[in-house]
């Protein structure tokens, strides 16, 4: 199963001109990397890539060194074993990614899934950034029988090899990447949409988002939630139909320590409806919780 070839696929792909590729962990990686000042990760969430940050990377590059990969499976990054796409797993290899990279982030940026990833790093001093800022963060388990069955159906959709080239198809029905963003609380630009579409019509991409999943256990990182010393800012935005508000609330009754960031009127996709807003609020909490950074209008 064939992933996405960037000598292929790339031309359309915002900030290409700053993207590399490094070999870590035994996949090779496709990162970007833009701007001067204090080190600062950006890490995306389940079948997204580093496209969702097309916005939002220029704004922080202005004050930051910013570093993002697509996560291993996804975008332009080989796929590890099965086993890797789990939440231990691919802590374990974005951190040696930045260990190849010599980069120790003084600020963590994670979207959905991605904060959760940052968080298992710092619970497994991995990394110790000063700021964690959570973006819609992926942090509780789905309630009820919806937690008893999600995993399991994971599984057995990643078991079959035709599913990811099923849904791949299945995307490439008019109308359906559209109803899939509009799903999610957002309303996202059509360069989002056509590249949100590019990477569903692709069966790797697919399968490593639904192995992802498959594999996806919160409880352990739950249970050590409490020790984390990072500064901890959950953004949680009012109108996300994919991750509900409330898990902000839920994670700070866990962690009393952590600052809780409301968007009224945006959608999981929050940092893709408004990069501007989202770029503010980071640097805002950059410069009151972590290391100041350059100054430069915004």
């Amino acid at each position: 199963m064939s992933g996405l070839v960037w000598s292929r696929d790339s031309t359309d792909w915002p900030n290409r001109n700053a993207s590399v590729f490094v070999e870590a962990a035994g996949i090779r990686w496709h990162v970007q990397r833009m701007g001067e000042g204090p080190s600062l990760l950006l890490i995306h969430g389940t079948g997204a890539a580093t496209h969702s940050w097309r916005e939002l990377l220029p704004l922080l590059a202005q004050h930051f060194s910013v570093v993002a990969p697509d996560l291993p499976g996804h975008g332009f990054t080989q796929s590890p074993p099965a086993d890797r796409l789990s939440l231990s797993g691919m802590a374990a290899d974005v951190g040696a990614l930045l260990r190849k990279l010599d980069v120790r982030p003084e600020i963590m940026v994670g979207h959905s899934a991605g904060a959760a990833i940052l968080a298992r790093m710092c619970l497994a001093g991995r990394m110790a950034p000063r700021l964690l800022i959570a973006i819609n963060g992926a942090f509780m388990p789905f309630g009820g029988i919806a937690n008893h069955l999600f995993s399991p159906l994971a599984n057995l959709l990643v078991m079959n090899p035709l599913v990811p080239r099923v849904f791949a198809w299945q995307a490439s029905r008019a109308g359906a990447v559209e109803r899939l963003i509009a799903n999610t609380g957002s309303t996202i630009d059509q360069e989002g949409i056509a590249l949100y579409r590019k990477l569903v019509r692709n069966p790797a991409h697919v399968a490593a988002a639904l192995r992802m999943m498959a594999n996806w256990k919160l409880e352990p990182l739950l249970h050590d939630l409490p020790r984390l010393s990072t500064a901890l800012v959950l953004v949680a935005a009012n109108n996300d139909r994919s991750i509900s508000p409330e898990v902000a609330r839920q994670v700070r009754e866990i962690l009393p320590s952590a600052l809780i960031e409301r968007l009224p009127g945006l959608g999981h996709l929050a940092h893709e409806e408004q990069p501007q807003l989202v770029a503010q609020i980071i640097l805002t909490y950059a410069r009151t919780t972590a290391a100041e950074p350059t100054a430069q209008k915004m």
